[in-house]
């Protein structure tokens, strides 16, 4: 711990509230945050995100337990908003008395954070405006992940020092914020702990770590990327608002364009109602992660990324990660 002192000192409020020794969170990525990797980070002594995704109530209990046998160590499980059993995940994360849920993808559905108040867990939410910040943190929110258009994934549109100068000054006195969104190194981690974060969150930096299960094919196309190579997709019919996501650049983004222009054309010859037609948007990049995860189809899948991935050079053990990213902080505060 010594080594690490202005780091866990400005770190502590998000540490003892995470109940890590380092307040650095892994972004639940669908496919990769899973058993193997989480259990690695909470053991390396960060906290690892069980992606549920599109889980069933049946999958989730098999991963928290599968991921217990794992680390001895607290761990979370993000949950997204949207999904049609969020109630009976819930129920599944109070069985294995899961200290933190992660809220995502939208706003909380009433009664959810009740829900997981109700059984003792901490409820972790996102917000893209600081009015919406507020609202959920005064509903029972017990901390706030701010994640800037740099992360991988579904992302918003505005960038993460703006979201930190805005969001900061006026709720880290009170309010325990993590920073999310292109953070790759230490000296990164540094800047926002001392603008008022509690701790960082993290995802492809984690992504091609040894001990993450994604196909050799996915994680050289992250080693050969650069930072420009992650882009946003592109929305291209206002009747399918499509939440962007950034991704690396490949036949499966065209594809992707082609796939919304099919089923606007749908929508136009009354074949398709709009729920619907926006559930089958969601359902091709469920499947299109899947194959670049696991399959390791680079071309045709979905390559999720963050800006950060042309920091994503090789592939290193989780431990090696999390030591290199606190020695860059620490060294980062020790010179100020």
């Amino acid at each position: 711990m010594a080594a690490y002192s202005k780091s866990h000192a400005l770190m502590r409020r998000g540490a003892d509230f995470l109940g890590s020794e380092h307040a650095i969170l892994c972004g639940a990525m669908s496919w990769v945050s899973e058993r193997n990797l989480v259990s690695a980070i909470s053991n390396a002594g960060g906290f690892g995100v069980i992606a549920c995704g599109a889980m069933n109530p049946e999958l989730l209990d098999k991963e928290i337990a599968a991921t217990k046998a794992l680390t001895d160590r607290p761990f979370g499980v993000n949950l997204i908003t949207m999904h049609p059993q969020l109630t009976d995940l819930i129920a599944v994360c109070a069985r294995h008395d899961v200290t933190h849920v992660v809220l995502a993808g939208g706003i909380p559905p009433k009664g959810s954070v009740e829900a997981i108040k109700a059984f003792g867990g901490k409820v972790i939410v996102f917000a893209p405006t600081l009015a919406l910040a507020k609202k959920l943190l005064r509903s029972g929110g017990d901390a706030l992940v701010i994640e800037g258009m740099e992360a991988g994934g579904h992302i918003g549109p505005v960038s993460t020092s703006v979201l930190a100068q805005e969001f900061l000054p006026a709720l880290a006195e009170d309010h325990l914020v993590f920073v999310a969104g292109g953070i790759g190194r230490g000296e990164a981690i540094a800047g926002y702990l001392e603008m008022g974060a509690v701790g960082v969150q993290l995802g492809t930096r984690f992504a091609c770590a040894t001990e993450s299960i994604a196909h050799p094919a996915f994680k050289k196309a992250f080693f050969r990327a650069s930072a420009r190579d992650a882009v946003a997709s592109v929305q291209v019919d206002a009747r399918l608002p499509v939440i962007p996501v950034r991704a690396l650049r490949n036949k499966g983004t065209e594809v992707f364009t082609a796939k919304q222009r099919e089923v606007a054309g749908m929508l136009d010859g009354e074949a398709l109602e709009m729920a619907e037609a926006q559930l089958q948007i969601e359902h091709y990049w469920a499947g299109a992660l899947r194959r670049a995860v696991i399959d390791g189809d680079v071309e045709n899948g979905s390559l999720m990324a963050g800006q950060s991935v042309g920091m994503v050079t090789q592939e290193e053990p989780v431990q090696a990660i999390m030591d290199g990213l606190m020695a860059q902080c620490e060294a980062a505060l020790q010179r100020r």
